[in-house]
């Protein structure tokens, strides 16, 4: 990756609260650039190695993976039917995502305020372990496990950190105040409880512990009316989504529904914090640093639109249902557009146990 992330503040705690984000401006002559690359679809991700540490083998079992119209999503094996792909083109965008959130909190890896002297760490919903190999480089005191339904993390890895196959979503193995931060991101349309995942987050954290969540909000949307009812945006992104939380019974609205916030506070933690975060879509922003993060997000979703729409297009619409062709083509043109200021959000909610 191009930078390190900062973990500590200048006071020597690990972790600052942000002031709340100011609204997203577009740059004042972006409507008049032409649009760039209509005509390719295909982006390569230029991100480079975070596991660059003295590293260590980890065994990983080789799985029977589910495949849909040539993807592969994760075994049979696990009762929780995940719509994300786990294979190499949707792992780009993965790294990627993970990039692009840790600019969004200034190029920090947690918000939570743990201390330095971390000793053990829970990285839930891992997904290629980059999270859990870049903390443990910069922790090399602390023990990390990663845990995720694929294992689809890299075999070398720093000394500190393992990888487990597990599903979050099933009781918790671990031991009763085994974990001193455990780190949760991205489990969208993963987690039918957030009730319970928190209940369970609370029994392995030690007293006076941390828990972070991250989740996003995957609406598309703009503030100055540039995303239309008619756009690919909204009648496909948009549509999808919303309509997988009635088909699935699991929620694609956590922030909207407000279940971390909810979650946290039934499963009886304190301290807890809640940071709301507008992340655009494109490099639209006059805000150079947003307009970075926007190419990345630009160019995780140009990577691989596919593997976020796939599994719910088949399950909405049906696996025969003509469209999806041309929708993808729309898609992807309006990702393309500057003329278009479209953004999503996500929350980090935090809190300690008692």
């Amino acid at each position: 990756m191009a930078f390190k992330p900062s973990t500590a503040g200048p006071s020597g705690s690990s972790a600052q609260i942000p002031p709340q984000q100011a609204a997203i401006v577009a740059a004042s002559d972006i409507d008049n650039e032409e649009d760039e690359d209509e005509d390719r679809d295909d982006v390569d991700s230029a991100l480079g190695d975070d596991a660059s540490s003295i590293v260590h083998s980890i065994t990983s079992s080789v799985l029977n993976y589910r495949t849909i119209q040539g993807r592969t999503f994760h075994s049979e094996k696990h009762n929780h039917m995940y719509f994300i792909p786990n294979d190499e083109q949707q792992l780009q965008s993965v790294d990627i995502t993970h990039h692009y959130l840790t600019m969004l909190i200034g190029d920090k890896l947690f918000l939570a305020p743990i201390p330095d002297n971390v000793q053990r760490v829970l990285d839930i919903g891992t997904g290629t372990g980059i999270w859990s190999i870049v903390f443990a480089e910069a922790y090399p005191h602390a023990e990390v496990i990663g845990t995720d339904l694929s294992p689809t993390q890299p075999l070398w890895v720093p000394p500190n950190v393992r990888f487990e196959l597990d599903d979050c979503t099933q009781p918790w193995t671990w031991s009763a105040g085994s974990f001193d931060f455990v780190h949760m991101r991205f489990l969208i349309g993963a987690v039918a409880d957030w009730d319970e995942l928190l209940r369970q987050a609370y029994r392995v954290a030690r007293p006076g512990g941390w828990v972070q969540s991250c989740e996003p909000s995957v609406d598309i949307r703009s503030d100055d009316g540039t995303v239309a009812p008619d756009s690919a945006y909204e009648t496909f992104w948009n549509m999808l989504y919303r309509r997988a939380t009635e088909k699935m019974g699991i929620s694609f609205k956590p922030v909207e529904d407000d279940v971390q916030r909810r979650a946290f506070e039934a499963a009886g933690f304190k301290n807890i914090e809640v940071r709301d975060y507008k992340f655009p879509v494109g490099g639209w922003p006059a805000d150079k640093k947003l307009a970075e993060i926007g190419q990345y997000v630009q160019l995780t979703m140009l990577n691989d639109v596919e593997g976020y729409t796939l599994f719910l297009w088949n399950m909405i619409m049906g696996e025969k249902a003509p469209g999806y062709a041309e929708a993808l083509a729309r898609m992807r043109k309006e990702l393309r557009s500057k003329k278009i200021h479209g953004y999503m959000t996500c929350r980090y909610v935090y809190g300690q146990k008692p």
